[in-house]
């Protein structure tokens, strides 16, 4: 339950990152033993680039302190959305932090709101979801692939967070997303192959308030599409972003600090002008890295007016 709450001491059972570098951690599960492809009990060793961890020496250990491995040290570290992302089992293309800031921005996330959420994918924006509307909100999250459905649930069972949450089978584009689910949601996000096909669904399951929704899309005729079904189906500020996020290299250099000649001594009409370095000066710099990251895809997000407006 290391997702639930903040927690002082690692326990069996707890899903807790172990952090070797910024570029380099792993998440693993708090037992002392596990079951090998022979099906015997077996300690569970942990191996990384760093050396061996046993792993039941994690448990009872403060989060945060530092572990002995058998060519190094690693932190041990409770887990949060940022780091899962990072370190989550990939079962689909995921969604990183810049993306999932701005949905739930945009959608305007808080405790106690209810939130539909279509495809669930690897559950990464499902745990930022959860984060944001617990302990009183809950997240209704589908997907049409068994497997994923019943991984993702494991998932939330074992993070303690299956209260706020419920994972359902299903072709949401087909079958929309059920008649319990009419008039109760706060807020909409899809991330589907056709999202313009649960527009109509997402009318219905928006609170008669209104509400927020918002459509993840790789490509711009997907969100073309998403556009014209927003508009046909009465929504409001519909609006189209795309994020690209560019990181500063920022460093200390020593600049030569150059002086002219005519400065220092006499010149005549004949001398000329030249520079000479005189000392060297450190200056914090900043520029732009040689390479950055690309597209992902484009967010399109609109309001969903009160009923008695539409």
């Amino acid at each position: 339950m290391s997702f639930a709450g903040p927690k002082e001491v690692i326990a069996e059972g707890d899903t807790v990152v172990l952090y070797l570098t910024p570029a380099l951690m792993h998440t693993i599960e708090a037992v002392p033993q596990i079951r090998n492809k022979k099906n015997e009990t077996i300690d569970y060793v942990f191996q990384t680039s760093f050396g061996a961890l046993k792993v039941r020496d994690l448990i009872g250990a403060r989060y945060g302190s530092k572990v002995q491995l058998t060519k190094g040290w690693a932190h041990v570290l409770q887990p949060n959305p940022e780091l899962w992302t990072q370190t989550l089992p990939h079962r689909t293309q995921i969604l990183y932090t810049p993306d999932i800031s701005m949905i739930l921005y945009q959608l305007e996330i808080r405790p106690g709101s209810i939130v539909i959420e279509s495809g669930t994918g690897s559950g990464s924006l499902s745990h930022y979801f959860l984060r944001a509307i617990r302990p009183s909100g809950h997240l209704h999250t589908f997907d049409f692939h068994k497997e994923r459905v019943e991984k993702a649930r494991e998932e939330f069972v074992a993070h303690g967070l299956g209260d706020n949450v419920t994972v359902q089978q299903r072709d949401v584009c087909e079958q929309g997303f059920g008649e319990e689910l009419n008039g109760v949601a706060d807020a909409v996000f899809l991330d589907l192959p056709a999202p313009h096909l649960a527009i109509p669904h997402a009318v219905k399951a928006l609170k008669n308030e209104g509400g927020r929704i918002c459509s993840f899309s790789p490509c711009i005729e997907q969100s073309m599409r998403v556009c014209e079904a927003l508009a046909k189906h009465g929504f409001l500020e519909v609006q189209n972003v795309e994020l690209l996020q560019v990181e500063d290299i920022v460093r200390t250099r020593n600049v030569a600090v150059m002086e002219l000649d005519f400065l220092k001594t006499k010149r005549t009409d004949t001398d000329k002008d030249t520079k000479t370095p005189k000392e060297t000066k450190k200056y914090i710099t900043s520029s732009a890295p040689h390479t950055m990251a690309g597209h992902t895809g484009f967010l399109t997000i609109a309001e969903l007016p009160p009923l008695f407006a539409r």
